[in-house]
């Protein structure tokens, strides 16, 4: 894929919490997120941070990950302690669980979800051999025990509708829902899952050989794209030991969880439309004179994991940062 000019983050918007792991936007414009402590955070006032508002709306009693708005104003939460909940943030900030199995096994590690206008949810499990903290030793060991679970209206155990995933991760909603766009972070590519049409039930690659590891997505419009934030960069040494057996990736997997970790470098994004063409080429992120809190940190913005639109801004969110990044949206073409 070409390269586009560095998105350069204009702002940064500290939080009362570590690992703003996803990010989605409200029709207000205001930003939801949660952090590690399980909090989930509301952030109103994006255009001048020194005065933006950060809400405490509810606790989930876990790790929150993947976030959906619902048309209601409930939001679907991932927790990657093994639950798909839903959360009233704007009222008493109650947590009700809607499921916690899946073909009578308990979930591990739930990532992502989507809502489909009928009240059908779809998300993700990244894996089912290593749990979040974890995340390191499945995408090194490439363990392809991700799933794509669907939850009915008025159901208690999800359905599973797709397995084999490398580290499933982020997920969008074609403009006409007739397929899911499911990140497989393991494997750099985005899958499509077809729910509609001859080929339902069914999943082909919609987006190989990515620059970096996808995570989560994020669409606003439904005529809008699909905006794809990459945690991190290609690393040709894993291209090659995924090629290996699974015993020695094991191996070498045990051997990573152990390691000190750095957060990756090259992080950023890119856009693409329901084809896979992309409408914005890779932009990697750079600290520059316009993000001064920034530029006094060595490493910039670490590890971007997601990424949402709103009001002419890039809003960044991260598995590491006590915080968001915020930069001005590239032009789609």
């Amino acid at each position: 894929m070409d390269r586009r000019a560095a998105l350069v983050p204009l702002r940064y918007l500290s939080l009362p919490g570590q690992g703003p792991e996803d990010v989605v936007a409200d029709p207000g414009g205001r930003v939801l997120t949660g952090v590690s402590d399980g909090r989930i955070l509301r952030v109103d006032g994006l255009d001048d941070p020194p005065t933006a508002r950060v809400e405490h709306v509810a606790e989930i009693g876990g790790r929150p990950l993947g976030l959906e708005l619902l048309p209601d104003g409930d939001l679907l939460v991932c927790s990657a302690d093994g639950a798909l909940l839903r959360v009233d943030p704007d009222g008493t900030g109650s947590v009700r669980v809607l499921t916690g199995s899946a073909a009578g096994e308990r979930l591990r590690f739930c990532s992502n979800v989507v809502a489909l206008p009928d009240g059908t949810v779809y998300f993700t499990v990244s894996s089912r051999v290593h749990p979040l903290e974890d995340w390191m030793g499945d995408i090194v060991e490439h363990t392809g025990t991700g799933r794509l679970l669907r939850l009915e209206p008025g159901a208690r155990e999800a359905e599973v509708v797709l397995e084999g995933l490398q580290f499933a991760n982020g997920l969008a909603r074609s403009a006409d829902d007739a397929f899911l766009i499911v990140a497989e972070t393991g494997a750099r590519r985005l899958t499509r899952f077809h729910l509609t049409g001859p080929r339902a039930g069914r999943a082909e690659p919609l987006v190989e050989r990515l620059p970096g590891f996808p995570d989560n997505m994020w669409r606003g419009a439904p005529d809008g794209p699909v905006w794809v934030a990459l945690a991190g960069p290609r690393v040709p040494p894993l291209d090659l030991l995924h090629r290996a057996g699974p015993a020695v990736r094991r191996r070498v997997a045990r051997l990573a969880l152990h390691a000190p970790y750095r957060p990756w470098g090259g992080t950023g994004v890119l856009a693409i439309d329901d084809d896979g063409r992309t409408v914005v080429p890779y932009s990697p992120l750079r600290s520059g004179a316009g993000a001064p809190a920034l530029t006094r940190r060595r490493s910039g913005f670490r590890m971007v994991t997601s990424v949402c639109e709103t009001g002419g801004l890039l809003v960044l969110g991260s598995l590491v940062e006590r915080g968001l990044a915020l930069c001005e949206a590239p032009v789609t073409t």
